[in-house]
């Protein structure tokens, strides 16, 4: 049985706005023009409509500061690692499908809002040339399947799609990323044919990974926390990741409350995302340095396994972790890359507090040493 949660796809439909006026309901209909708006029954729930400043509020309800001229739609250049309808091939052992173009809640901080733009193509609702290409490179051990939200297709889809990624004896790892346990943990409690697939995926051998999405700890009620045990049960292996949400966990304690509960749940925290200049997004990106301040900060709050979350951006050229700062540096890593002699290289650049990515930070050089590429010096 599918959930029982009602789906609300305009800004116009929402009860229970508390004291929010017209002018500003008109300027989030203007915002909605832009960037679509899309939630149901059970996450607005969780908003306390009194507090102007509510973190699931901030989540999910249009700002007018989207309208704000700023960034791009494809921040990361996702466009260039696109291998098949759908698949996106960008690190030599991973792949992407792309299998949805709907959330059980549209984050207005989204990275990927473009495909919930009307004419968008990058979706594919038929997965057989990305399944096709991947069973064609060996090299591919890795699978991510996301969207949009996978978990807004039926079991019954999700399960074609898994039976055909599981037949693929190169493809070792399997993940599903997903925002579903927080926007509508009912898609599990109501269908427990759901968790049973996924659970059946799950072998002693190669583990599925369920990729959560949890950014604010007033996410994780009693419903998540079921459902958290009930894919824990099946044998399904929890990872969280989450952006620094300007308004929302960009607080070292809040953020520290998020990864604490987190790794006591047995949900292994993953990586704290720099927000990608996407268009639109000004209004939730904290700038790197002040970001990777309040990460270290609230570090200093986590037990050793809450520890394990590392600060990294998605660039276009791969995953770039903040590994620290001195008085007058700012150090980077390469954590993946999308140029495999990128891999595990090391950059430091003079520090740039008006810095929101990478980009910004153009003094960036480096040094041989005994004929090595090992660290990078400031120019």
């Amino acid at each position: 049985m599918m959930e029982k949660q009602k789906y609300i796809a305009k800004v116009s439909q929402i009860s229970g706005f508390g004291d929010i006026g017209l002018d500003e309901r008109r300027r989030m209909l203007a915002v909605e023009e832009r960037y679509s708006f899309f939630s149901n029954d059970y996450y607005l729930s969780l908003i306390d409509w009194n507090d102007p400043n509510d973190p699931i509020r901030r989540i999910a309800i249009p700002d007018p500061e989207e309208l704000r001229p700023w960034g791009e739609l494809d921040a990361s250049g996702e466009h260039d690692y696109v291998a098949a309808p759908g698949c996106e091939h960008k690190y030599k052992d991973t792949a992407l499908l792309l299998v949805s173009n709907n959330c059980g809640t549209f984050c207005r901080f989204c990275f990927r809002k473009r495909l919930f733009m009307p004419d968008n193509d990058e979706i594919s609702r038929d997965v057989e040339k990305g399944i096709k290409y991947i069973a064609g490179n060996p090299e591919i051990s890795n699978v991510l399947i996301t969207g949009g939200d996978p978990l807004m297709l039926s079991t019954r889809k999700l399960k074609g799609i898994l039976d055909a990624i599981d037949e693929i004896d190169h493809v070792k790892i399997i993940r599903v990323g997903s925002k579903m346990l927080a926007f509508n943990p009912h898609r599990f409690l109501d269908d427990p044919e759901l968790v049973e697939t996924l659970g059946r995926f799950s072998k002693p051998e190669r583990r599925l990974y369920f990729m959560a999405h949890f950014n604010h700890p007033r996410e994780l009620t009693r419903e998540a926390r079921t459902a958290i045990a009930m894919l824990q049960k099946a044998g399904v292996v929890l990872m969280n990741q989450t952006p620094m949400i300007k308004g929302v966990n960009d607080d070292p304690r809040v953020l520290s409350e998020l990864l604490n509960t987190l790794a006591q749940l047995g949900v292994s925290p993953y990586y704290i995302f720099q927000c990608r200049p996407t268009e639109g997004n000004f209004t939730y990106t904290v700038p790197l340095e002040h970001g990777y301040q309040l990460f270290t900060l609230a570090q200093q709050g986590l037990s050793g396994l809450a520890r394990r979350a590392r600060y990294v951006m998605s660039h276009n050229t791969g995953k770039i972790e903040v590994v620290g700062m001195s008085e007058s540096n700012i150090f980077f890593r390469y954590q993946r890359a999308a140029n495999v002699e990128d891999e595990g290289r090391f950059l430091a650049a003079r520090r740039n507090p008006d810095g929101y990515w990478f980009d910004d930070y153009d003094a960036v050089n480096e040094v041989e040493v005994d004929g090595d590429r090992e660290m990078a010096v400031v120019c």
